[in-house]
């Protein structure tokens, strides 16, 4: 085994899933002697103190970044928020740099964190999107994000590296000179053997408004359902809900959030699942084998990029937010389904960035006392 390592673990706070992709990374971390050490802010720090409250957590400067209400004036917002971002970015570089000289920290891992740096230990990069897609501003956003992730040590992908694969353009890249890992799909659910007890399950996600939008959305069209539905709002709050409502030609449980293990048995016993096209989502529903309905967030093109190429490929179906109607489900019987990569990632290894000093580090303790 090797030396202890304290190692900060940072995702963005942009809907759960850079949250939840990260937890079979803290896992790992522990598995393998190392102390992890949480910072992000909003939902995805709460949802990470909730899975892991023993491990010291610590909250971070938000990007405070908000979908627009409208698809078409997403890249407006985000071009408007973005003097937010820098000054965010900015301010969570100085908190970092405090956190490994208070906790003698040995290495960093962000994901999608672009401020999460410290040039005086190792820091890896997870991201799914070495090309950033932005419409006519592809070619300068991805350039810009490829600008970023060559300060790090490493940019580990959670996707294979050939083909198939599950990102496609998004993440691989024809000519690059970054230091970039694939470490297969990540997703912290396992498949099981269990009864089907929901004919349907929504699972929903992602930045405000949208995420309520396209809730009130599906309570009102989902009333004609034939059968049982599980619906996870992915509002995580102090306490779980639960809320069982009868509908026309069924039943709707409907429960704020789920923490990891409830989820698996839930998506487990689920027949079909309605969510967006994230791509953390797109993982954990590949590693369990399901079909699907893909509802991607108005105006953000890596989601309705990966629905796309989805359908395309005879896998998933999918339908713009404005246009869905019960009727759309009807379409998941005539798809494929997602199918589970067999792919082992050697976590040993990739920690062994971790080992490595930066030049002209400070030397910092491997103990795990605080």
């Amino acid at each position: 085994m090797q030396n202890s390592k304290r190692i900060l673990v940072a995702p963005l706070n942009w809907g759960l899933g850079h949250a939840t992709r990260c937890i079979p990374i803290i896992n790992a971390l522990l598995e393998h002697g190392h102390q992890p050490f949480i910072a992000s802010d909003g939902v995805a720090l709460a949802l990470l103190q909730k899975e892991f409250p023993d491990l010291p957590s610590f909250e971070l400067p938000s990007y405070k970044i908000t979908y627009a209400e409208k698809g078409k004036n997403f890249k407006i917002k985000m071009i408007w928020d973005s003097p937010k971002v820098l000054k965010a970015m900015a301010k969570e570089k100085k908190a970092v740099k405090k956190l490994v000289k208070e906790h003698q920290l040995d290495g960093i891992i962000s994901d999608n964190r672009l401020g999460v740096y410290y040039k005086k230990v190792p820091c890896v990069f997870i991201t799914h999107q070495l090309n950033v897609l932005s419409g006519n501003t592809t070619w300068m956003s991805s350039q810009a994000h490829q600008k970023i992730i060559k300060k790090f040590n490493a940019c580990w992908v959670p996707d294979v590296e050939g083909k198939p694969n599950l990102t496609g353009k998004l993440g691989h890249l024809k000519k690059s000179k970054l230091n970039i890992k694939y470490l297969g799909p990540l997703s912290r659910f396992e498949k099981m053997n269990a009864p089907i007890i929901y004919d349907l399950m929504v699972l929903l996600s992602g930045p405000e408004p949208q995420r309520t939008l396209l809730e009130e959305k599906l309570l009102g069209e989902l009333q004609q359902f034939q059968g049982n539905i599980l619906f996870v709002g992915g509002k995580i709050e102090a306490s779980q809900t639960k809320e069982v409502i009868t509908t026309e030609k069924g039943s709707l449980l409907h429960i704020n959030f789920m923490q990891s293990h409830e989820l698996q048995t839930a998506l487990n016993q689920s027949a079909k699942v309605l969510c967006r096209s994230g791509y953390t989502t797109v993982m954990d529903l590949a590693k369990l084998e399901k079909k699907a309905f893909f509802i991607p967030t108005p105006g953000q093109y890596e989601q309705e990029y990966l629905a796309k190429r989805m359908e395309k490929q005879n896998l998933v179906p999918y339908c713009d937010q404005d246009d869905f109607t019960l009727a759309e489900l009807s379409r998941i019987d005539s798809y494929k389904g997602l199918a589970q990569f067999d792919s082992e990632v050697d976590f040993a290894d990739l920690f062994t960035a971790f080992s490595k000093v930066n030049e002209n580090s400070e030397p910092t303790s491997s103990s795990l006392s605080t």
